[in-house]
């Protein structure tokens, strides 16, 4: 069964979080759609109660296309550590703490590989991305890039654990890396090709 085409003009991005709503902002731009945030419209945060990236994600979308009445985009995002059994995963947001401190999260998961005395340094992130309208119909996507960690931390680009993640192939983390670079090989980016191939009619 095909995924249901997106044909509304305007799209809310559930999240608080305005490095991620800027990204998707700039992964949607070239369909001309306009976005406006969850935090923008006054719209409460939910609980992430979800135990999986897709149920977290559709959780979101529903919550803020339910409050607002219009289509939602929600992207639950978290970075899996081999050595540390695929943490923090979902709860990567949770490792930064209530005052979303990322370099708080990034030396935790550092202190955490030293413990157990990990040489495998290898992650991916993982992207999923659920797209929901206000009569509870929702798609999913999910997005994955492999790499490794470094340390210390490098480049005051991007957001989160990005200045901690060097992808595969490449010299630069994605803390380093121009958006540009970054948006065409990342996790979320992966999950916007899905996304935009099967719900957008410039995408098919």
């Amino acid at each position: 069964m095909s995924a249901r085409l997106f044909t509304e003009p305007k799209l809310v991005v559930a999240s608080h979080n305005q490095g991620k709503v800027r990204e998707i902002g700039d992964l949607l731009s070239p369909f001309g759609i306009e976005t406006v945030s969850a935090g923008d419209l006054g719209l409460p945060e939910p609980e992430e109660t979800g135990v999986t990236f897709r149920e977290n994600a559709e959780l979101k979308a529903r919550a803020a296309a339910e409050a607002s009445g219009l289509p939602a985009l929600a992207d639950d995002s978290g970075l899996a550590v081999h050595a540390l059994g695929g943490d923090p995963g979902i709860y990567s947001a949770r490792w930064a703490g209530p005052e979303k401190d990322f370099r708080l999260a990034m030396e935790k998961v550092e202190r955490a590989l030293a413990e157990k005395g990990a040489s495998d340094r290898s992650a991916h992130f993982v992207c999923g991305l659920a797209l929901a309208w206000p009569d509870g119909h929702a798609e999913y996507f999910e997005g994955r890039v492999d790499g490794q960690l470094v340390w210390p931390p490098r480049g005051e680009k991007g957001f989160g654990y990005d200045p901690v993640f060097q992808p595969e192939g490449h010299e630069t983390t994605f803390g380093e890396m121009d958006p540009a670079r970054k948006h065409a090989m990342s996790h979320r980016a992966d999950a916007f090709k899905q996304l935009t191939d099967a719900c957008f009619a410039a995408g098919r």
